[in-house]
């Protein structure tokens, strides 16, 4: 395996894919830990539950993710799906953390 990253269009061999892929994911995972951190503090921040479930931050959250995908020449049924799953596993969380915050009061 490589010990350093290639960028994806100058790739030759499935080990600089599979390296360049695994280094991707941890990038992945340093910005969902931002934005899941992003999440608790809305948790802590709202005072009512029933602030947490915003229909229209998620329709427009959506909406700019599938334009930045659409300006990168990305595919934007994928982008749209992906986000989805994002936005609701963070309602989801922000849900939680919601009521761990006020269990503990």
């Amino acid at each position: 395996m490589t010990s350093y990253i290639v960028d994806p269009d100058n790739c030759n061999s499935m080990d600089e894919v599979r390296a360049g892929v695994d280094a991707t994911d941890l990038d992945l995972i340093e910005i969902l830990e931002r934005r899941f951190g992003y999440m608790r503090a809305a948790a802590r921040i709202k005072s009512s539950k029933s602030d947490i479930r915003d229909e229209e931050r998620k329709r427009r959250v959506i909406l700019s993710a599938v334009n930045a995908a659409k300006l990168r020449g990305m595919p934007e049924e994928r982008i749209a799906a992906l986000w989805d799953a994002l936005v609701e596993t963070s309602i989801a969380y922000e849900f939680e953390i919601w009521e761990d915050l006020r269990s503990e009061s």
